[in-house]
């Protein structure tokens, strides 16, 4: 009885395809119970919040407000807007639907669509590495601040004496005392990239307790993440209704307001003002990192992703704007107490020099008295001529500034000029550490999501596979609490993922387009919503966004070769001033190695998959006989 079985198991030729149908199908039922078992998100207010946390970022406050600037105030919100419409809402759209049909992370989600782009996936997974790496380092320096500002007077606001006590320190002196105390107190910074020294201790402390905040945040995966985002995506929009209030009643505060506002409608026609108001709206919303897809990856089947998409690419918009408000009445006053100081300067300086009464000068008739004694005391007026300074107001709210030199400088010196700075310094930097490690759960997540759906993990438990994590990111960002740390921060902030994302999510735009299908995933999106997106989606998905993407990766490409020799700002102790400096040899080797690791993914991974699937068929057949031969 068993011969004749076997030899009708050989004698029926769809036996053998019935088996392997059986099989696929026993797979995809078991893949389908993994999904089931999927921990999802308690609510859509939940996710929403999440992606809130992760996209209001540092980036808003300090970012956006420094283009406002660059660009000519609120002319910049043309393209910024206009650049929001057709980038960043159908791009935000695209990733939720890929996280929420596939309910993979940003590895398994790429595989699923085309094996051959798992390397999508596998770049973006690199690219939140090297985010997470330096990341939190600015969450130590929040943390710091934080710690300091507790003190009866902030210990940024005057100069320290020194060692003869003779005077204030020469550095602080030359340079100003915020910054001295960022770039001296804070990061004991080196004068090159080249100089070595060991770990400093409060920098570090400050760190690793960054890091502890963060793993106790992601412990439980999106159960206790889900449960933190309702206060990290809340709470710093308290705080900036708070400033706004203060701002506003700082004197100088409309100057600032009104510059913001007055646009200069020539920066319309300069093409870099395009070309960053399409990249901020391209990091600001974290599109490319795997984060959107991984969150995503935890909703319900027919969760209305698509009216999620579009609340909270607006959240994350009108967040900037609004902080720019802030932060431009924050200008405004930094601006007029520098102009008025510059006037109070020369006001005691024409007192002295022509032996003037009082009561003759004041703030408001300084010019007038300078233009008057310049025309009748010529000669004596050329002698404390190089001594006069040019008091500027429109020139003050022209310096721009931008990253942690607005965070950690421009904001602290315009703090200690308020009333009860302690609180105010308290407020702002408690936001600042909010706003960051919500930003830093989102990249985490991009991590560990991918890794959670690989087989090997599946008997880890999240607080143990979140931990190895977070120490060996921990034990890798240790590096950049050294003296030169802060050179190295500032390469893997300006190229460790700005390349690669552009990369990665033109090949993610050009596969759901014209590999995937635009048919099939609108299919898909009606089996997840009820509705296919409209013609506003398709035409992006299909035309604009994968032409607009080009643009930018080769402006990005040509930008970097008619560059030069690259550079990076120095701390010069002597002069007191950040000086700019070029790149040693291993520097430049280095910022090609972070350029090419992650978009290298995206080849080597499709080589993989190529060799791996011609192995398997060559075992599977065998080799080939000639029979004529044998």
């Amino acid at each position: 009885m068993t011969e004749l079985l076997k030899g009708c198991r050989q004698s029926n030729p769809s036996h053998k395809l019935s088996t392997r149908l059986l099989r696929e199908d026993v797979h995809i039922v078991g893949a389908n119970m993994e999904k089931d078992s999927r921990p999802n998100w308690d609510s859509p207010l939940q996710f929403v919040l999440a992606c809130v946390s992760y996209a209001v970022g540092l980036g808003n406050v300090w970012r956006f407000p420094y283009l406002c600037q660059m660009h000519g105030g609120g002319g910049f919100l043309i393209p910024y807007l206009l650049m929001l419409i057709i980038e960043g809402v159908p791009l935000f759209y695209m990733e939720l639907a890929i996280g929420q049909k596939m309910r993979l992370g940003s590895i398994g989600a790429w595989s699923a669509v085309n094996p051959y782009l798992g390397g999508v996936g596998l770049a973006s997974v690199v690219a939140s590495i090297y985010i997470c790496l330096y990341y939190n380092i600015i969450n130590g320096w929040s943390f710091w601040y934080l710690f300091n500002s507790f003190q009866s007077v902030l210990p940024w606001s005057n100069c320290p004496v020194n060692s003869n006590r003779t005077g204030p320190v020469e550095e602080c002196q030359k340079a100003s005392p915020t910054q001295y105390f960022f770039f001296r107190e804070t990061l004991d910074i080196a004068s090159s990239i080249e100089e070595n020294g060991g770990i400093q201790t409060s920098q570090a402390l400050c760190f690793v307790l960054a890091w502890v905040i963060t793993y106790l945040f992601i412990i439980h995966g999106v159960k206790s993440s889900g449960k933190v985002v309702y206060f990290t995506a809340t709470f710093p929009y308290v705080v900036l209704v708070i400033y706004l209030i203060r701002g506003l009643t700082l004197p100088g505060a409309i100057n600032g307001i009104t510059y913001m506002f007055t646009p200069k409608m020539e920066e319309l026609a300069n093409p870099t003002a395009w070309i960053n108001a399409a990249t901020q709206i391209f990091y600001s919303l974290g599109l490319g990192f795997g984060s959107l897809i991984a969150f995503s990856s935890y909703n319900q089947y027919n969760n209305n992703f698509e009216r999620q998409a579009i609340i909270v690419s607006i959240i994350n918009s009108g967040t900037s704007i609004f902080a720019s408000i802030v932060t431009f009445s924050i200008y405004g006053f930094k601006a007029t107490v520098n102009f008025e100081n510059c006037l109070l300067r020369t006001r005691i300086l024409l007192l002295n020099t022509f032996n003037l009464a009082e009561d003759t000068i004041n703030l408001d008739n300084v010019f007038e008295w300078v233009q008057k004694l310049n025309a009748t005391y010529p000669e004596q007026f050329a002698e404390v001529g190089n001594k006069l300074e040019d008091c500027d107001l429109t020139r003050e709210l022209d310096t721009a500034v931008e990253g942690v030199g607005l965070a950690f400088i421009v904001y602290s010196e315009a703090i200690q000029n308020m009333p009860l700075p302690q609180l105010w310094s308290v407020l702002y930097f408690f936001m600042l550490l909010l706003l960051g490690l919500g930003s830093m759960l989102g990249n985490l997540t991009a991590i560990t999501t991918p890794l959670r759906d690989f087989k090997i993990f599946n008997n880890v438990s999240s607080e143990v596979l979140n931990g190895i994590v977070c120490v060996i990111l921990l034990l890798l960002g240790l590096g950049f609490t050294t003296p030169s740390g802060n050179y190295w921060f500032t390469m893997f902030n300006e190229f460790g993922a700005s390349f690669s994302l552009l990369f990665v999510v033109l090949i993610e735009i050009i596969t759901v387009s014209y590999i995937y299908g635009i048919k099939r995933f609108e299919k898909d999106i009606e089996d997840m919503i009820g509705h296919r997106p409209n013609w506003y989606f398709k035409i992006t998905w299909g035309i604009i966004s994968p032409l607009l993407l080009i643009c930018l990766f080769v402006f990005y490409i040509v930008n970097y070769i008619r560059g030069g020799t690259l550079t990076y700002q120095a701390w010069d102790r002597n002069q007191g001033k950040s000086v700019a400096t070029e790149y040693p040899v291993f520097g430049q080797f280095f910022i090609a190695l972070l350029l090419v690791s992650s978009v290298s993914c995206v080849p080597l991974t499709a080589l993989y998959v190529y060799c791996t699937k011609k192995k398997q068929k060559f075992v599977k057949e065998g080799p080939s006989i000639n029979t004529i031969s044998a």
